[in-house]
Order: structure tokens, then sequence, then C-alpha cells
């Protein structure tokens, strides 16, 4: 194991003490619970053996059949070291909330943006936690509940009629 893995599970033992680790490919990942994901960010932004300087993205795992039933994934990057980072959170089908990362990375907020709107994962303290790319009233037109496109639960062909479609001439002729 490399000397920044190394330095990355000292901090983790201080601060989340209960974390568990993977490596594969030399490539490690932490997975930790989310009341220790701001001071652990933080203090791997900071410490000098670490300097993960770049939050390049954020997304989730809809796993579905498991419990808990999503991770939050956080890849993270050092260029002093040349080295990068996954940090993943599992979250709760029924309390999808994680802190928000935009205090330490501003990048954070169009990533937890998309993250909401594809997983309805919810990030606490965000300063507009607001959909991305799915229209604010897109819910399921029975229950009223919103709808997130990336979950395993949502239907593969949508849902009929909540959003038009666009022309398709091959089947319903020229358009006027």
């Amino acid at each position: 194991m490399n000397e920044f893995n190394n330095s990355v599970i000292s901090l983790a033992q201080i601060i989340a003490p209960d974390f568990e680790q993977k490596i594969h490919n030399d490539l490690l990942t932490i997975i930790i619970k989310s009341n220790y994901l701001i001071q652990l960010v933080a203090e791997l932004k900071e410490n000098d053996n670490t300097k993960i300087d770049m939050l390049l993205d954020i997304t989730a795992i809809d796993w579905y059949n498991k419990k808990p039933r999503f991770e939050v994934v956080y890849n993270l990057y050092s260029n002093k070291f040349k080295k990068r980072l996954f940090i993943k959170v599992p979250v709760s089908e029924y309390e999808p909330e994680v802190p928000s990362l935009t205090s330490i990375w501003e990048s954070a907020n169009w990533y937890e943006r998309e993250t909401y709107d594809m997983y309805g994962i919810k990030f606490n303290n965000h300063p507009n936690l607001r959909r991305f790319y799915m229209p604010e009233d897109f819910v399921d037109p029975n229950t009223g509940e919103p709808l997130h496109p990336l979950r395993k639960d949502f239907p593969l062909m949508g849902i009929p009629d909540s959003l038009p479609l666009p022309p398709y001439p091959e089947r319903d002729g020229e358009v006027k």
C-alpha cells in the first residue's frame, strides 16, 4: 500500500473509527457513516499528507434490494500526490439524507443537485437544493410523490403522460 493510502486510513481511523476500507488496483475506497463526512473530508483537504484538493464528482448507487438501499459516492483527487480516493456513504431508503459538501467545495453544488434530482437523496444545508434536469413538478400522476429517474424502481418506459415526448414522424407522420 502506498503512503497516500496509509495517510488517508490513519485519518479515517481517528475521525471515523468504524469505517471500512476496500483497495482495488491500489485505488482506495473508504466507507463511512454520514455523521463523519464533513469532518473527514475537511481534514483530508487540509492535511499535508493527503491534500485532497478536488471534488471530481458526486453520484449515488441504488442497490434496490440491499439495506441500506443507497450509497452516495464521492470521487476525490489530490493534485499534489496524483491520487484518487472514493468515499462512500450508505444512505437509508426512508431518510435519504447526507450533509452537503458545498461549504468545503463549491463544485459540490451542481453534483449534489444532480444526485438529488436523479436519486432523491437530500443534501442537508445545501444553499439551493432543487431539481437539475427534471421539472420541479415531476411527480407520479397517481400519488403525487416526486419521481427520480435513476432509481431502480422507476419504470423503464417512464411514466405515461408525465412529460411530453418529442415528435415521432416515423410512427405518427409528419408534424405540421
